[in-house]
């Protein structure tokens, strides 16, 4: 007979507890550091179980011993009580006691010796109650979830067509790379429409978790590991839900919504409020935009990359080498606003990105109030929007931006500012601009005189 092996350190609290902070939204590694074990052991659990819970949250009957109890029997014992004085401290039949004792005692020694950790491993062992999964026992249901989950797609006469030759990695797909062509159906419209195809078939019938359990936990052997390709997100794990709502925008509160905004933003009467993004491009390369609302002049941010990048590894929660991260886009902001006169930095409305996770240092540093618009309103940034996409034709999409120098970025900014607009009644957003400060000055010293 096989050895069943040595006790693990961890039990089934231990696995309640990983999944309940995996469920609440922690990483795997977090996760096990909360249940006091270390993160290979999280990460191990996570991958084996393709990221879905395979414990139950329902603690165990009373009925059964605990391993508070088994601590306990372990410690009379080796005092030596008697099997009745144990059941009578612990108000359990002796019975009870007396098979547990026999049952789950430690035998490597050459003799029954009873250890608590060694009994719970036993006890659990034995409460295991494996099923075969309904996929794997019924090849008409297995071959029609395969067939709809991975089956090949065909043009109008019949005819196969391939598509791309993808190798299955064991990872997800990579941006921007090609995917395997498939029905791919979710596992929700495989299970509602088992009944209408099998109206009279009890047998066809699953649900879309059972699907999932096929696909993402190890050892089920229903379906390949590889059909995960075939999903919508072609994740090789499954992410917990609390996880994917996770806002990654945290550091956006109430007070800086653009709902917050003063109503002279709005009628773009006052000059001096400022609209921002980047415009991406190629291999992480990004260019900063501000445009002013009332002038529409613009000027455009230069973020080189950092030093060392790719060359040596990032920094766990360290800067970002790319060029365009909190600590870099904050520079680069506070650099380029603070050559205006301060009556030209009142505000600045950006996007949710986590490029400004730093504008409160920004605003202390600068004296600019800054702004974020509502999630997936890029209309409440127009007028950056619509010079983003004047920029293009200087910064095609798809483009390396980085090998564009400070001065070439001046130079688009300059042709861009000497443009005459249609909505500035044809004058070019510098002689607006100019403008202003002109009537500003006058103002100012007509106070003063």
């Amino acid at each position: 007979m096989r050895s069943p092996g040595r006790p693990p350190v961890w039990r089934r609290e231990h696995r309640q507890g990983f999944w309940d902070a995996i469920a609440a939204g922690a990483r795997s590694e977090d996760a096990a550091a909360a249940v006091g074990l270390s993160q290979a052991v999280g990460t191990r659990w996570f991958r084996e179980a393709g990221g879905m819970r395979t414990v139950s949250r329902t603690p165990l009957s009373g009925r059964y011993l605990s391993f508070a109890e088994r601590e306990e029997i372990a410690i009379l014992k080796a005092q030596g009580e008697g099997v009745r004085e144990i059941a009578r401290r612990l108000s359990r039949s002796a019975s009870t006691i007396s098979r547990e004792l026999r049952r789950n005692a430690a035998t490597r020694g050459g003799k029954l010796e009873y250890r608590a950790t060694t009994a719970q491993w036993h006890a659990d062992r034995r409460a295991r109650r494996p099923k075969v999964a309904k996929l794997a026992a019924n090849d008409p249901l297995r071959m029609y979830v395969q067939e709809r989950l991975a089956g090949v797609i065909t043009k109008a006469g019949g005819a196969p067509v391939a598509g791309p030759t993808v190798r299955w990695i064991g990872r997800r797909h990579g941006r921007r790379q090609d995917r395997r062509w498939a029905k791919a159906w979710s596992p929700m419209q495989i299970a509602n429409r088992l009944p209408i195809d099998f109206p009279d078939d009890a047998s066809m019938r699953i649900s879309h978790e059972a699907i999932y359990q096929a696909l993402y936990v190890q050892g089920r052997g229903a379906l390949k590991r590889e059909l995960v390709a075939c999903l919508r997100t072609g994740r090789a794990l499954r992410v917990p839900r609390a996880r994917v709502n996770q806002r990654r925008d945290g550091f956006v509160a109430e007070e800086v919504m653009i709902s917050a905004r003063p109503a002279e933003v709005e009628d773009r009467a006052v000059p001096g409020h400022w609209e921002g993004d980047l415009i991406i491009g190629l291999n992480k390369s990004a260019i900063g935009t501000l445009v002013e609302r009332t002038t529409r002049f613009t000027m455009l941010l230069h973020l080189p990359r950092g030093e060392g990048y790719l060359i040596q590894p990032r920094t766990k929660n360290g800067p970002a080498l790319a060029g365009y991260g909190a600590e870099s886009v904050r520079d680069a902001i506070a650099a380029t606003i603070t050559t205006l006169p301060a009556e030209l930095r009142r505000s600045l409305t950006w996007d949710r990105g986590k490029e400004m996770a730093k504008h409160a240092d920004l605003k202390i540093a600068v004296g600019l109030d800054i702004y974020f618009c509502d999630p997936q309103s890029p209309w409440q940034r127009g007028t950056n929007e619509n010079t983003n996409g004047l920029l293009r034709q200087y910064f095609p999409k798809g483009t390396d931006l980085s090998r564009h120098s400070a001065d070439d970025l001046a130079a688009v900014a300059a042709a861009l500012n000497s443009r005459p607009r249609k909505t500035l009644g044809w004058k070019t957003p510098a002689e607006a601009l100019n403008e202003h400060l002109l009537s500003s000055q006058q103002q100012r010293v007509a106070t003063t005189g």
